[in-house]
């Protein structure tokens, strides 16, 4: 690459993307970026009452990480500090089309492009996905009070959303590298031979044609 590489990983909830964000991190001795999720102060009422909690979510998650991508210009980006992020941006776009209702979402994505503008954009994107049994496990396997309440058809739409808006983003960026890994055939947490393979992977899209320049 002859830019700062700047690795986005994502997907849907329960996936795997801090725990691969940050082997990628301690791997290549990248800066790790990780998204505010606990902090939210309405996202346990948000999985409770989604038409009555969404907005106030949807808007807290949008500030965190427009302030994060704003830290991560200035301080690491601009002085030639790889990054890895557990989130792309456009996750909150696919998070408030499914939760919002059209007054709200209106409202949303005017804001989403005003304070988007000019932010930095990673230069790759690593895209994880797998079966809601996978995702759920995973879930139940980390623990969180407040994805108890998660709903299978809320994270099984959730899922379709992202296959959806990654084929679109695909098709929209055919210039931006974009890795996709199947999450129920390789356990990277669990399986060092899965993590080295996907770290390879990584490396190979990451330093493509590097020599060539």
């Amino acid at each position: 690459m002859n830019h700062v590489p700047f690795i986005a990983v994502e997907g849907p909830i329960g996936v795997g993307k801090s725990s691969l964000a940050e082997k990628i991190s301690q791997h290549f001795h990248f800066h790790l970026l990780k998204e505010i999720v606990g902090e939210n102060p309405f996202l346990s009422k948000f999985y409770e009452d989604m038409d009555e909690w969404s907005f106030q979510t949807e808007m807290f998650f949008l500030c965190n990480r427009i302030k994060q991508l704003e830290d991560i210009q200035k301080n690491c980006l601009q002085k030639g500090i790889p990054v890895v992020s557990d989130y792309h941006m456009f996750k909150n776009l696919i998070f408030a089309k499914r939760t919002l209702d059209r007054d709200h979402l209106d409202k949303y994505i005017r804001i989403f492009h005003i304070l988007n503008e000019n932010l930095p954009r990673p230069n790759m994107v690593i895209y994880l996905h797998a079966n809601l049994d996978t995702l759920f496990s995973r879930i139940a396997k980390r623990g969180r009070e407040y994805e108890k309440h998660i709903q299978e058809s809320y994270l099984k739409h959730l899922c379709d959303d992202y296959e959806m808006y990654m084929d679109k983003f695909e098709r929209e960026n055919p210039d931006l590298p974009v890795l996709r890994i199947n999450g129920d055939d390789l356990d990277f947490v669990e399986n060092r031979k899965d993590l080295e393979k996907v770290l390879n992977q990584v490396e190979n899209m990451l330093y493509k044609g590097a020599d060539k320049q």
